[in-house]
């Protein structure tokens, strides 16, 4: 019965999509168009999944812990072992319901949507929306000791991800989408839609690609607006304008946020030894493991109640100086271990509302600190609080736009963003040097999974020096005068010289860098200092098959601008030089082809023999099954081109384990029996290749 509906179920959704698919190309919408469509709505998809969270999240909260008062007042009021039970059974509930029934909404929640962008394209379950909105809920509900920002993320992005697989668009424009509903669920969520675009920017897209910052702005602001309708139109957060006390103040928040990258790379590194311990020291079903992580987190309740939930009710108190300074400087710890512990056992939930939280204590303690060691002077411990929110964003997060502009949407106090500029760039440089990962790229890079530059990296290691190699290079004797290499330098040709031996064999490289240090002394080392004396001869050497990527790691380890590269048998024999800039250039190219090339496969991989693409007026794009005498022979050897006017531009190939398509097939390529050809040209000569096959 059950499968019969599901087969139903997929065959009109495959339906609606098609028919979906075909009413916007006849439309004929430009890129711009087509994605300002898309980002409408799953901005109002988005807005209306992230408002609906945040009610049920609210529902759960207010049924369990009823009573009159803020969510902390209701939970202080609590009996000590209702904490104990109450988030116990939510991990009850959360565990077999995230194991057995939607295991796709297992994790945090952004981690998961960065994953699925670097080795899915982007693509995410429809169904995880769904059991996202569940297990978070729930655990947020019952009191896990975490915030709404991870799983309204993962919702968000799933909402993308099904939109833009419901219209079939391409992986390019898909992980945009999934940027657009990520950039809405947290703009609806904390009614921020600057941070909320930026935050899918910097963390989950990790690039500032102007075709795709347009329409995760545009999804932000329509999922505000839908947000602002149903849950107002204020501040997340009341706090005080900051005045500063004094001039030398500002320095007070260099020493701030210092202690925020420190307290950042704790966040970071108690996340993590609680995941590792309940996976590897916790010896029970996984399923069972939420509900020990709820029991802990409610035990650790009944000492210190602020703990239970998202927070917001105790940082709300720190901003408005109403707190005791031992209180905060203990939950400050407190904290990072119930978070991890949520999250550890197997919790839904996102880690930016437990860094505001961190940071609001941190700052509240700092400033309460430091009118202690001065008493003549008057800090205000709430504007530090708020400050230091920002300064344990950047440092978890390594965002630190996303940090300046989220706490100013927070609390809406433009006299923020100076110390908060400082605080976070001070936080963000010592806890990048303490972990190079932040609290959402770690977890992936713990999975053997590349981070920056995923795809760029798999590009360049197919990119040997040879297809790029500058032969036409600047060389010196090594008995060069300093002034011939300054005045060879300074002219701008290159940035790096090679120096030979006088028997022309390879010695060193000078760079510009070392030159610029002896400038100063230009004329009295003229006549004294030769190019042999000055040239680098620990400059790393390359040959032709070295890959490009191997070349950039080279150049940024020595902060140079290229590589010698020599005979790969005769070492001193010196056959060119390599340029990180002409790197960097195929890379933009070869990302831009796969772009494209990955558009066309998604065509491609629809059409067939009886529907072709017009993609220019009398040009087409069609699927012709390879000619018998065709088959074994290569495609350079078939002269396609010149022989039929045409050019063939992919391969579908028959496999065991289904179709392949190879876009932008090799010249050698041997062309088999049952292999398809995609080709394009003009009409008219498609056509007769078509009746030859």
């Amino acid at each position: 019965m059950f499968s019969r509906i599901r087969i139903w179920y997929r065959y009109l959704y495959l339906q609606l999509s098609h028919a979906s698919e075909i009413l916007l190309q006849r439309i004929q919408m430009t890129e711009f168009m087509y994605m300002i469509l898309m980002a409408v709505m799953i901005g109002i998809v988005a807005g209306f999944g992230s408002v609906g969270v945040k009610y049920l999240i609210e529902f759960i909260s207010d049924w369990v812990f009823s009573g009159e008062g803020t969510i902390l007042e209701r939970v202080m009021a609590t009996p000590w072992y209702m904490l104990l039970i109450i988030p116990t059974v939510g991990g009850i509930i959360v565990g077999p319901f995230a194991h057995f029934v939607v295991p796709a909404s297992k994790g945090h929640g952004v981690t998961e949507v960065i994953h699925s962008l670097l080795t899915k394209g982007g693509i995410i379950k429809p169904v995880v929306a769904i059991g996202k909105s569940i297990t978070s809920a729930v655990t947020i509900g019952t009191g896990g000791s975490v915030g709404y920002e991870g799983p309204i993320v993962h919702i968000g992005a799933s909402i993308g991800s099904s939109v833009g697989q419901f219209f079939r668009v391409p992986t390019r424009r898909l992980r945009t989408l999934v940027g657009c509903g990520a950039a809405a669920g947290i703009a609806a969520t904390f009614n921020m839609p600057i941070a909320g675009a930026l935050f899918a920017i910097e963390v989950i897209m990790m690039d500032y690609a102007a075709f795709q910052l347009f329409p995760i702005i545009i999804s932000s602001v329509i999922a505000t607006v839908i947000s602002h309708h149903y849950i107002g139109n204020f501040a997340e957060f009341n706090a005080s304008p900051i005045v500063l006390s004094s001039s030398f103040e500002i320095f007070n928040y260099f020493i701030l946020g210092a202690l925020c990258g420190l307290i950042a790379f704790l966040m970071i590194k108690s996340l993590y030894y609680f995941e590792g311990f309940f996976t590897e020291q916790v010896k029970v079903p996984e399923y069972m493991k939420p509900a020990i992580g709820g029991l802990m987190i409610g035990a650790i309740g009944i000492f210190y109640p602020q703990i239970i939930g998202v927070g917001n009710d105790s940082i709300s108190l720190a901003l408005d100086n109403n707190f005791f300074w031992l209180t905060a400087m203990i939950l400050v710890f407190i904290k990072i271990v119930s978070t991890s512990i949520t999250l550890g056992s197997g919790g839904s939930g996102g880690m930016l509302s437990p860094a505001l939280f961190v940071g609001a204590m941190t700052g509240f303690a700092f400033g309460e600190a430091m009118n202690f060691i001065d008493p003549s002077t008057s800090f205000d411990s709430g504007s530090y609080a708020f400050i230091a929110m920002g300064g344990l964003i950047a440092g978890t997060v390594r965002a630190p736009l996303t940090a300046i502009l989220m706490v100013f949407e927070l609390t809406r106090q433009s006299s923020a963003i100076l110390p908060l500029m400082i605080v976070v760039s001070i936080s963000m440089i010592l806890s990048s040097k303490l972990s190079r990962e932040s609290v959402y790229t770690l977890k992936l890079i713990m999975n053997k999974i590349q981070i920056k530059s995923f795809g760029e990296n798999s590009i360049l290691k197919s990119i040997p020096v040879s297809e790029i190699i500058c032969k036409n290079y600047i060389a010196l004797p090594e008995n060069a005068k300093f002034s011939e290499i300054a005045n060879k330098l300074l002219s701008g040709a290159d940035s790096c010289i090679s120096v030979h031996t006088m028997k022309g064999k390879y010695l060193g490289i000078i760079s510009i860098n070392i030159l610029k240090d002896t400038l100063l002394d230009r004329d009295h080392l003229s006549d004294v200092v030769i190019a042999g004396d000055i040239a680098d001869k620990a400059i790393p050497k390359v040959t032709l098959d070295t890959s490009c990527y191997e070349v950039m790691e080279l150049c940024r380890a020595r902060n140079i601008d290229g590589l010698p590269v020599v005979d790969s048998v005769d070492t001193s024999k010196q056959v060119g030089i390599i340029w990180l800039k002409d790197v960097n250039d195929i890379l933009q190219i070869e990302m831009d082809k796969m772009e494209h090339t990955t558009d066309l496969a998604s065509k491609i991989s629809r059409i067939n023999k009886e529907h072709d693409i017009a993609f220019m007026p009398g040009y087409v794009i069609a699927e012709i099954q390879v000619p018998e005498h065709f088959v074994g022979r290569t495609i350079a050897g078939l002269k396609v081109r010149s022989n039929f006017g045409i050019d063939i531009i992919s391969i579908k190939s028959q496999t065991d384990k289904g179709i392949v398509i190879k876009a932008l097939p090799k010249p050698d390529y041997i062309l088999k029996d049952k292999d398809a050809m995609i080709v394009a040209g003009e009409a008219e000569k498609v056509n007769i290749l078509k009746g030859i096959s």
